[in-house]
């Protein structure tokens, strides 16, 4: 399928396409592709037909009352089982679910990330390397071209790890914007996408932003590799800043010098001290599902070395933040490598923190966007990562499209 969602919105509603025809097609794709893929642990094909059909019935009739579908006809695919239950805006928008994407599901050893209804989910450029997680089968399912569209939960990179090794666009939203399951305000809703555009059309329809007029370009930016303090691998360092200096080159962005240097405290011990809910991590205290994708304990998910207690990791919270506040006040956006490692194998990766570059954000709250940033030597998809000030989506989303529009990126 080479149609964006945007575009098979604008064909549903105009009636060239047909949403029945458009959702039974994804189902059909699914079918071919899932098993040796294994993104999806359930497919709704009889349910989301029924969808479908109430879709084009509802635009056949073109009542007055019909609402503007900014979806219309849309198969999107949700994370994991429970993960309708937040998709309402987008079914009210005229989306179609068409299957639950794999998760980390019980007894899955913690580095394979992701396991289908048919076994272990495999990166679509390699079959012997992990999509990245925990939005494992969310990121398959679009990079395979199974749909357009699939939501995620991000709580240190779970969407943008897996949109970086995977080829796709993805999104975390700012920390509490939008409404969230996780008592510990770590994790957030995200969205993977084929392209920025869909992305954006996703981001108004959750967050009812009205469109964003395009920003004056060229945006100013910081590149750092590290933050600081991560020890990412040099080709993924290499990938990113190649696709920094395209934009660079197109005027999307403009590098500029920080003030102050950004040099960011390891926010590891800290986001595993918060995340346990008691500082000690020995027990995940809140109840909530991890998704991390680093190499921690397989049986908890987190590291019992940590030794950071709560108020150590409130204090590293708001070190970091004070010195995210100076960046932001010299630049409108941080680069960075989203990954510090390419994709590896699902043996998994030994003591490295895939989540290095990613989970400081969840830490602070900051909105972040992974997008693709060519190919390694081991024909595996890397990303760029951009970070913006609280509440800025729209910016992100904006410099992603003008990305693809400009680099072709």
């Amino acid at each position: 399928m080479t149609l964006s969602a945007g575009e098979i919105a604008a064909g549903v509603r105009a009636r060239e396409l047909r949403a029945a025809e458009v959702v039974a097609a994804a189902l059909e794709r699914i079918e071919r592709a899932d098993p040796g893929l294994c993104a999806f642990v359930e497919v709704w094909g009889e349910d989301a037909l029924r969808r479908a059909g109430e879709v084009d019935a509802l635009l056949d009739r073109r009542a007055g009352g019909v609402p503007p579908l900014p979806l219309a006809g849309v198969p999107i695919a949700v994370k994991g089982r429970h993960g309708l239950r937040a998709a309402g805006p987008l079914l009210a928008a005229g989306c179609v679910a068409v299957g639950a994407t794999s998760v980390p599901g019980p007894g899955t050893p913690w580095q394979t990330w992701g396991l289908g209804a048919r076994g272990r989910t495999v990166n679509p450029w390699r079959a012997d390397r992990t999509p990245g997680g925990s939005s494992a089968g969310a990121a398959v399912s679009v990079a395979a071209g199974l749909v357009p569209l699939a939501t995620g939960g991000d709580g240190a990179g779970s969407v943008r790890i897996p949109a970086a090794w995977c080829g796709v666009t993805g999104l975390k939203t700012t920390g509490g914007r939008l409404p969230s399951a996780d008592r510990t305000g770590l994790a957030v809703p995200g969205v993977l996408a084929r392209t920025a555009s869909d992305a954006a059309v996703w981001w108004r329809v959750v967050s009812g932003e009205p469109p964003a007029a395009r920003p004056p370009l060229p945006v100013t930016a910081v590149w750092s590799p590290d933050l600081g303090f991560a020890g990412p691998d040099p080709e993924p360092v290499a990938l990113a800043r190649a696709a920094v200096e395209r934009l660079v080159a197109a005027g999307v962005v403009r590098l500029v010098r920080p003030r102050v240097p950004l040099r960011l405290t390891d926010p590891g011990p800290a986001w595993l001290a918060l995340r346990s809910g008691t500082g000690t991590g020995t027990g995940t205290g809140t109840g909530a599902t991890l998704d991390l994708g680093t190499g921690l304990d397989p049986g908890t998910g987190l590291d019992p070395g940590t030794g950071l207690d709560l108020a150590g990791a409130h204090r590293v919270r708001a070190g970091n933040n004070e010195r995210l506040d100076r960046l932001f006040a010299d630049a409108e956006l941080l680069l960075t490598p989203t990954a510090p490692t390419a994709p590896h194998g699902h043996e998994g990766p030994g003591d490295r923190y895939s989540t290095s570059l990613t989970w400081a954000f969840n830490l602070s709250g900051h909105p972040a966007l992974s997008l693709p940033a060519g190919f390694g030597a081991d024909g595996c998809p890397a990303g760029l990562h951009l970070v913006a000030p609280h509440g800025r989506e729209a910016l992100l989303l904006a410099v992603a499209r003008e990305a693809e529009a400009r680099t072709g990126s």
